[in-house]
């Protein structure tokens, strides 16, 4: 825990010291919109003690990949992507498989390695779709990007929690 130590107030040298509030920054209309609230204790010195109100964060772990969820998952969005894409085929032509598999091995590497739960879907692998698709002039990038995200967001962190609270089964 971190101290601040700040003289007292009540000083026979000099008038009081008076601390200006953090400056606000652009774009916060007021500095009183994030009040600093501190705790203070008075010392047999004469200074005071200012401490954070609020106790320092706990390091929360996520917990890592599942392979056989990253299958199941990649499946379910395989199948979700095909039915949704499909509804607008001709944005896509005879790439329409191509913009699906690309989608889909890039939400399955980001399942495989890096989701571990609710709180870690990210944005960046549904912009690395899009790259992706742009980068192999494949149509309809933005349209496919979108569809996948809004699948993951419906589906994904729901799906983690279902398949988490089923028990083994061995």
């Amino acid at each position: 825990m971190s101290l601040l130590y700040f003289p007292t107030t009540t000083t026979t040298n000099g008038p009081p010291i008076r601390i200006p509030p953090p400056l606000a920054s652009a774009k916060t209309q007021s500095s009183a919109a994030f009040p600093l609230r501190f705790s203070t204790l008075s010392s047999k010195n004469g200074a005071v003690l200012c401490r954070s109100a609020t106790k320092p964060f706990r390091n929360y772990t996520y917990p890592d990949p599942i392979p056989e969820f990253a299958e199941s998952e990649t499946s379910k969005f395989r199948d979700g992507l095909v039915k949704r894409l499909s509804k607008e085929k001709e944005i896509f032509g005879d790439d329409f498989d191509d913009v699906v598999e690309v989608c889909v091995e890039i939400l399955s590497n980001f399942l495989h390695k890096e989701y571990g739960g609710p709180g870690t879907l990210l944005v960046e692998p549904f912009t690395d779709m899009m790259v992706a698709l742009k980068e192999r002039n494949l149509p309809g990038a933005p349209f496919a990007a979108r569809a996948s995200l809004l699948w993951a967001q419906n589906y994904v962190d729901q799906d983690w929690k279902n398949w988490i609270s089923k028990p083994p089964t061995n």
